[in-house]
């Protein structure tokens, strides 16, 4: 595993998930969205600061109070001090929701697609509001989400994979960053028929023809479907992030 992939690919996947809301606190990177997506609305320990961590993490939790969201921290293996998640453990804050960050260290588009697809292009409420039925999402969330992609630093590409008839099948979102591609949200409106995989190698290919060399992409350590899935596609593990909190129901 190419260490400094795994690096470009966790700043690009702050670059890309980065919401209006946001704020730097002694070092650390505070998300206030209200949207689903929990790396909108936590806490990325980027740097260690000059503040003792009680009083960093109280000062935390002031902005997150106002803003009536729950406090979290992403702990990642970049986050600072080295030890934070051993403190907070200590602290009691339960760990969730660990996810596995994946690359593919050589983008290489399919030479002859068995199939090949049209991708329908979505604007930013439009994409926020098919992936968000698809999830049961919020009507709060779904805005919340369309407001965060449509002002991300790296411009946003949402696409839909449509039958014949118009139906929806699948739909995801891809960020071209220089040579770098992120997949996100990669969701099945028919699962396990496959549509999933094409529309992944769909916007692999068009990625690689934005210049695309290289790609990382963000998936839940306990879906072995959507790992296997990645697997065929030439993505590798790189490192694992989880978030914990001081509220026990999140964890």
């Amino acid at each position: 595993m190419n260490d400094s992939l795994a690096l470009r690919a966790e700043l690009a996947g702050l670059d890309a998930s980065a919401p209006p809301q946001q704020a730097d606190i002694d070092g650390w990177l505070i998300r206030l969205s209200p949207g689903k997506a929990k790396r909108s609305r936590c806490i990325n320990a980027l740097r260690q600061g000059t503040l003792p961590l009680d009083d960093l993490l109280a000062r935390c939790q002031q902005a997150y109070d106002a803003a009536g969201l729950p406090l979290a921290v992403r702990v990642t293996p970049w986050s600072q001090p080295a030890d934070l998640d051993a403190r907070l453990a200590a602290k009691g804050w339960g760990a969730f929701d660990a996810a596995d960050v994946m690359v593919l260290d050589d983008l290489v588009p399919d030479a002859a697609p068995a199939a090949p697809v049209a991708l329908q292009a979505l604007s930013a409420p439009a994409y926020a509001a098919k992936v968000g039925a698809l999830r049961g999402s919020s009507a709060t969330a779904i805005a919340a989400h369309a407001e965060r992609i449509a002002s991300a630093p790296v411009t946003y590409q949402g696409f839909a994979l449509n039958d014949a008839n118009g139906a929806l099948l699948a739909c995801g979102q891809m960020v071209v960053d220089g040579d770098l591609a992120g997949l996100y949200d990669i969701a099945a409106a028919v699962p396990r028929q496959g549509h999933g995989e094409r529309l992944c190698r769909a916007l692999l290919a068009l990625a690689h023809a934005q210049g695309a060399r290289q790609a990382y992409l963000q998936v839940g350590c306990d879906n072995a479907v959507a790992q296997r899935l990645y697997a065929r596609l030439g993505f590798v593990f790189a490192y694992r992030y989880h978030y914990r909190s001081p509220e026990t129901a999140l964890a």
